[in-house]
This record gives C-alpha cells, sequence and structure tokens, in this order.
C-alpha cells in the first residue's frame, strides 16, 4: 500500500496538484498512507472523516435527502462526499470511500465488503465505483484504502 501512496504523491507533485481524502468505512486510512510518506504535507490537502451520516452531511454537505434516497453506501452519496472534500478543502482533486466493513449488513441488505469510491478532479466529472472485498473487517478497509489511492492515481493519469 505504501507503494501506491508514494505513487500517488508523485504523480501529484509533478502535476503540481494537491489531493483532499473524505472516508467514512476506512476511517482516514487511505490519508494516514499518504501522510506517512515523506513530500506528503505538499500535496495533502486534507481529510475527512465521516464516519455517520450526520457528518457527511456537517462536513462534506451531502444533502439529507441523498441519504434518505440511495443511504450511505451508494454512487450518489460517495459522488457527493467526494465534491464535498473537494470543494471544502480547496484541493485540486479528491477521493471518497464509504461502504460496509463488516460483518454484518446495512438496512438496504447490502453485504459486507461493498464499498463505493469516487474521485473527483476540478472541473471534471466525479466518477465512481463500486467494489465487493472479502475478508476481515479491517481487510475489507485496507483494500478499500488502496483502491482508492489507486483509483485516484488512475484519475490522473
Amino acid at each position: 500500500m505504501a507503494s501506491k501512496a508514494k505513487e500517488l504523491i508523485i504523480r501529484l507533485n509533478a502535476l503540481g496538484k494537491t489531493v483532499a481524502a473524505a472516508e467514512s468505512c476506512t476511517a482516514g486510512l487511505a490519508a494516514d498512507l499518504v501522510a506517512r510518506i515523506p513530500g506528503a504535507s505538499r500535496v495533502l490537502g486534507g481529510s475527512f472523516v465521516s464516519y455517520t451520516p450526520e457528518s457527511k452531511v456537517r462536513m462534506l454537505g451531502v444533502r439529507e435527502e441523498t441519504l434518505k434516497q440511495f443511504g450511505a453506501v451508494s454512487r450518489e452519496t460517495a459522488c457527493a462526499m467526494a465534491d464535498g472534500a473537494l470543494e471544502r478543502s480547496g484541493a485540486h482533486c479528491a477521493f471518497s470511500v464509504t461502504g460496509l466493513a463488516g460483518p454484518g449488513t446495512d438496512e438496504s441488505g447490502q453485504p459486507a465488503g461493498t464499498v463505493w469510491i469516487a474521485t473527483a478532479v476540478q472541473n471534471e466529472k466525479t466518477i465512481a465505483a463500486v467494489y465487493k472485498f472479502s475478508g476481515s473487517r479491517n481487510s475489507v478497509r485496507r483494500k478499500a484504502a488502496a483502491r482508492a489511492l489507486d483509483d485516484m492515481m488512475k484519475r490522473l493519469l
């Protein structure tokens, strides 16, 4: 995972860009992976840990209607989180992670391991993808954090 974070830092430095993170089920793990790498202070524009629906609304500006209609684990919420992080941090790009680390399901019946990751870049359309990770709660969290860094890197290529 450290190599993914290092690659992202190198790419952001080359572009002269900064990144922000909005994390729910990973609780800041992806931003922590970036912060562990020397040079992170030049590119990490901010990090939001919005574990509850209320914090998604308060910290990132996710609309309550979005959460009610689509749920916290959805494309719409992931995109709103990434957009909120982009806007509120002033960074050039942002990613978000929202999902179910486990062990149970959510109120909609989505299985543990379901994770939505979105990437946002200034003046571009925000995109999101759903992933199904297997393993323990912390394994799902690690896999989701690594995938978020990978998705952000691919978005910047």
